[in-house]
Formats: structure tokens, C-alpha cells, sequence
């Protein structure tokens, strides 16, 4: 408390000295100290009320971590108030007339136009990475580089409005304002000037202008850069560029090359990812993280099929690697077994025959197979060239945002969240694997919800709202929704040979629902297996449980779950989890140190990758593919 009221006292002296040395006073003393009285009580106030302010805006976020019960306070409320104190005096001596402003009358060189231009350059940079990584990590919980290298060279079309928005009038609104008045600051013609007695001294000269621009735009440069390769974590883009790994080559069973056979009879396969969906949702009893159980709908339906957890009890699932931790690299990994890895010069995710056109997917395997494949959301699938990748890979019947208005389905100006909302995306469903069914071939059916994407969800007309947090609200509504549509497909005659995948196609990235959470719980994504093909619902405990996987596990053990016995239990470094084979994870260490050390390999250049994976290579042919 003394520390503190000193530092009021001393505030109001340092203003007072400035005072007096900058504008010569010659005071009584009595004057003085009223003159430093004054200071003392008008500045703190000011500055009191204006730190206020600033605790019940940014208080506790990454850009104003100090409190007011921190060491660090009495320092920072002395700059603060320090500042504004010399604000008081610049507007107090433009009232009194004591400084003013004048034109510069000089003529400028053309020389320093350009210098301003590259100031201008810098600055605009700066703000643009600073204000850019604060939006990023606030509204995404985090970006991985992979995915913020790969999102800046895909394409964004279908992205949901809510996001945009949030864009344009954050980093995009914030960087132009900073520009723009940066701008009127350097080409101002208006010099300023100080009255002392009968002497006038030009306190702020062009060349004076010229430094503090040089170092303000320097400054900010360097600083918004920084602040962006810190948390963005951009020193992982060197492994990813120039740190070769063998891992994935050591590891990777070539899917044109692997042995398979397929039942006489093929069975259909429903894959439901479901945006966002975790097991943290799940009450502390079931090995979530919830007072609530959220997605009780869902959790009862565990008992009925396969949940694959890492915990030794309770819910789980996979773990969160590098290149797997947004919605189109989670595709990608279940689909292919591998990690969606940055671009090389000469390869793309954005244009047609680019995405991965040396992999083989599922839906090229099923394809061979003559399964009839369709893939459905209420986005657009333009959205990170979704469509070029299952187009080229299995040509699904995409049957998206676009394909519902040109089908009719939904009007020509219809916009809901990212396209239309997920209560349509069911009834739509419904159609579509009737349809299926009535085409006597067996079928794959893809389809993504979007509800619970961040930021807190889409509340639709049908979304109940009993709780405070609209995030929590539409989980429970989403959860209960998924629920219902599984129960309808278990109603359905095809049900019987289909088996059905419901997973979390990543983490949610809604920060503020995660604030104040245990660092140490490990959040996994929520999934189940139905009715998959026989003998697997009785597989032993040890297989279901203790198991450290990723999203590539998926795609054998997918395969598996409708009867395809796969030679090696292994495709792309994806493993089966119905077999008896340890996961990559498993065999490179002991639970956390196995995942770490997987997620690590991720990271690096693999050539491999590039070469077979992002290059174009043989087709799947389907040579090694039998019957039983």
C-alpha cells in the first residue's frame, strides 16, 4: 500500500517538474505546490480511471497479463500515469496557446517520399502480423504453422460468414486504421512550436517527424513479426521445410501394395464426422471434463459399439498431432493414413488433380470396390479444395452448400452459418442414403456437421437454450441431434450390413469456452464404431482401452470395421485398432512420450511424402484386393 501511494506522489512530481523545466514557470512557492497538488490529484485520477477501463477490457488476456496485485503494477501504473500526464500538459498548452501548430513550409525531395512509402510499407506489415496473430489465437485457441501455411495457400470459398466478418472488422479494419493514420502523421505539413517568454522554438521539426517515424515503423515492424513467430511457433517452419525425416518412409504401408480382401457381401459404411465433438464435453465420471454430461445422447450409444480410448478407463480418444487439428487435414489423415504436410513449390491442395494426387484414399479402395459414394455438408466443398480431393479420389456424388441450391433443396439466397444449418444437413441425409440403399450397390457415405464450429456455435430456431453458455447450449443440442439421425439409420432395412463411424474431426478452437482449464487433461475427440462387422464389438479390453493413436489410425481400422482383413493390420502409418498391432504411437514410446515423439517426426521435411504422396504416382489398381 505505501509503494502505491508513493507512486502517486511521485507522479505528480514528475509531471510538475516537466512542467515547469518545459515551460519555464516562474512560480511562488505556494503556487508550486499547488501546482504539483493539482498534478498529483488530476493526473492519478485520469490515469486511475483510464487503467479501470483497461482491466475490464483486456484484464487477463495476453495483452495486459499484469493485475492489480502484481509486483509489476506500481511500475506500470506510474509509466501509464506518466503518460498521461504529458498528454495533459500538450492539450493544456495548446489551450493556453503556450505551443501551436504551424505548416512546414519546406519542399520535399522526392527521396523522402520514397522513405515514407517503405515506412508506410513497414508499418502497414507490422500491424497486419501483430493485429492478425492476436485474432488468430484468440478466435482459433491456437494455429499450428502447418495449418496457417496450408489455409493461406487453399482456397477459403464457403468459409462461414461469422468468421469473415470477424476478420474484416478485426486484423483487416485495425491494420488499414493504423496505416491510414500513420500516413496523416508522416505527411503532415504541420510543424509544432513552443512559446517560452519572448523566444519560439520549433519542439517537433520535420527531421524530429522523420526519427520518431523511422522508429515507430522499425519498431512495429519488428515487434508484430515477432509477436507472430512466437506464437504461431514459426520456427517449426524450418523442420517442416528443410529437417528431413525418414519416419513416415520407415512406417508407411503402401496401400497399392498391402494385400486386402473384402467379404463376398459389402457391407455399407456410414463415416459421420462431427465438428469439433470431444470427449471433454462428457461429464467428470465418464472421463470428461463437465459438472453436465453435454453429450449424453451420444455417450449412451458407447455401450452399444467400439470407442477406442488412450485413458485406462472411461472416455478418449485420438490425440491431436501435427497436421491433423482442422477439419480438412482430419479428413486427409482418416481418409489416407498419413498427415496433411505443407505444400511443396511445385504441389497444391487448391486446384484440380492437386490434392494428394499420390494418395490412396478410401474412397479410391471402395471405389474399386463398386461402392456408390457420396459426400454431404452444408458448406460449400470449394472450402480447402474439398472438392478436388474427394473428386479425384473415389468421385463422390459431392453434395454440398452449392448442390443443395441447384438441386432445389434449399432457395438461391439461402445463408445459414457456413451454408445451411445441420438440422437441414440430417433431413438431407435421410434422402440421400435412401437413395443409396435403392440403388442395390453397396455404398460409403461421408458427411460433416458444422454447428458446433467455432465461434460458440450456430443457435438455430430448434436449438434449446436452458444454459448460460451458448457454446455448451449448442453442443447438447448437436449431440442430441447426431443421436436421433443414428437411430433413424439403426430404423433403417440397410442397417444391417452398414456399420457406422461417428468421430470429432479435431479439437474445438473456441477459446473462450476453454478458458481456465486444466492444462494437464488431455482433450481427445469423441468416437464409436456401430455395429461393425462380426466378432468385432466383442474385441478384449486392452484393445479398446490404453491406446495411444491419431486420426490416421482411422482408415485401416474403418476398413476393418466392415470386414476387410488388411495384410500387416497397416495402411500409410494409420494401424488397425481392432487388431492386435501397437500404433505408431504405441511402438515409438509409453503413452505421452510416444504421442510427443510421433507428433515431433510429423513435423519434419519427409521426401517421402513429397515424392509419393503430394507427386503424382501410379493409380490404385486394385491388384492385391481379393474376396473371401
Amino acid at each position: 500500500m505505501f509503494i502505491f501511494v508513493a507512486s502517486l506522489f511521485l507522479v505528480g512530481l514528475i509531471i510538475g517538474l516537466i512542467d515547469i523545466l518545459v515551460f519555464k514557470r516562474k512560480e511562488s512557492l505556494k503556487e508550486t505546490i499547488c501546482l504539483f497538488l493539482s498534478y498529483t490529484i488530476g493526473v492519478n485520477l485520469l490515469s486511475m480511471f483510464l487503467v479501470d477501463i483497461a482491466f475490464r477490457i483486456v484484464a487477463q488476456t495476453m495483452l495486459f497479463p499484469i493485475n492489480g496485485h502484481s509486483d509489476k503494477f506500481p511500475f506500470l501504473y506510474v509509466v501509464v500515469s506518466i503518460l498521461v500526464g504529458i498528454v495533459w500538459l500538450f492539450v493544456n498548452a495548446i489551450l493556453e496557446q503556450k505551443m501551436y501548430f504551424d505548416k512546414d513550409r519546406n519542399q520535399r525531395k522526392k527521396s523522402n517520399v520514397i522513405f515514407n512509402i517503405i515506412l508506410i510499407l513497414l508499418i502497414a506489415f507490422g500491424t497486419a502480423a501483430f493485429t492478425g496473430t492476436v485474432w488468430g489465437m484468440e478466435s482459433f485457441n491456437g494455429v499450428d504453422p502447418d495449418q496457417l501455411i496450408i489455409n493461406l495457400t487453399s482456397p477459403t470459398e464457403g468459409t462461414s460468414e461469422e468468421v469473415m466478418n470477424a476478420f474484416w472488422s478485426g486484423p483487416f479494419l485495425h491494420t488499414i486504421s493504423v496505416t491510414f493514420l500513420f500516413i496523416v502523421f508522416i505527411f503532415s505539413k504541420r510543424l509544432l512550436f513552443l512559446r517560452r517568454s519572448e523566444k519560439t522554438i520549433c519542439v517537433f521539426s520535420v527531421r524530429i517527424r522523420r526519427g520518431i517515424s523511422f522508429i515507430l515503423a522499425l519498431g512495429v515492424f519488428l515487434g508484430g513479426i515477432a509477436y507472430g513467430v512466437k506464437e504461431f511457433q514459426l520456427f517449426t517452419l524450418y523442420d517442416m521445410y528443410f529437417t528431413e525425416s525418414s519416419f513416415i518412409a520407415d512406417n508407411f504401408a503402401n496401400p497399392r501394395e498391402v494385400k486386402m480382401q473384402f467379404p463376398k457381401k459389402k457391407r455399407n459404411l456410414i463415416h459421420i464426422y462431427l465438428e469439433s465433438m470431444e470427449n471433454t464435453y462428457a461429464s467428470k465420471d465418464l472421463g470428461g471434463y463437465m459438472d453436465e454430461n453435454l453429450i449424453a445422447p451420444l455417450t449412451d450409444l458407447v455401450d452399444e459399439g467400439v470407442s477406442f480410448s488412450q485413458s485406462e478407463r472411461g472416455l478418449g480418444g485420438p490425440i491431436a498431432t501435427q497436421g491433423c487439428v482442422w477439419s480438412v487435414a482430419s479428413m486427409v489423415n482418416m481418409t489416407t493414413g498419413v498427415p496433411m504436410k505443407v505444400p511443396s513449390a511445385q504441389n497444391t491442395y487448391g486446384t484440380s488433380g492437386s490434392f494428394l494426387p499420390g494418395a490412396v484414399t478410401i474412397g479410391d479402395i471402395l471405389g474399386a470396390q463398386g461402392y456408390e459414394q457420396t459426400l454431404m455438408f452444408g458448406a460449400s466443398a470449394g472450402f480447402g479444395g474439398l472438392n478436388y480431393f474427394y473428386e479425384s479420389h473415389g468421385k463422390f456424388n459431392i453434395l454440398d452448400y452449392d448442390a443443395a441450391k441447384k438441386n432445389g433443396w434449399i432457395p438461391q439466397d439461402y445463408k445459414e452459418w457456413w451454408g445451411y444449418e445441420d438440422d437441414k444437413l440430417f433431413e438431407f441425409a435421410k434422402r440421400e442414403l435412401t437413395r443409396l440403399d435403392e440403388t442395390g450397390k453397396p455404398f460409403y457415405f461421408v458427411m460433416e456437421t458444422a454447428d458446433t464450429h467455432f465461434p460458440d456455435g450456430y443457435v438455430g430456431k430448434n436449438t434449446p437454450t436452458p444454459r448460460e453458455s451458448q457454446y455448451a447450449n449448442v453442443i447438447a443440442y448437436s449431440a442430441s441431434e447426431v443421436s436421433k439421425f443414428v437411430r433413424w439409420i439403426q430404423d433403417q432395412p440397410f442397417y444391417e450390413n452398414t456399420t457406422i463411424v461417428l468421430i470429432g474431426d479435431h479439437l474445438s478452437m473456441d477459446k473462450k469456452f476453454f478458458a481456465g482449464f486444466d492444462e494437464n487433461y488431455v482433450r481427445t475427440t469423441f468416437n464409436l464404431i456401430l455395429n461393425p462387422a462380426d466378432g468385432l464389438n466383442d474385441i478384449p479390453q486392452d484393445r479398446r482401452f490404453n491406446r495411444w493413436w491419431f486420426n490416421g489410425d482411422m482408415f485401416p481400422t474403418m476398413l476393418a470395421s466392415i470386414g476387410v482383413k488388411i495384410d500387416g493390420e497397416r495402411l500409410g502409418v494409420g494401424t488397425n485398432l481392432f487388431s492386435e498391432r501397437p500404433t505408431i504411437m504405441e511402438e515409438n514410446g509409453n503413452g505421452v512420450d510416444g504421442w510427443k515423439y510421433v507428433d515431433k517426426e510429423f513435423s519434419y521435411r519427409s521426401d517421402y511424402y513429397i515424392e509419393n504422396i503430394l507427386s503424382e504416382n501410379e493409380p490404385f489398381d486394385n491388384k492385391n484386393v481379393t474376396e473371401y
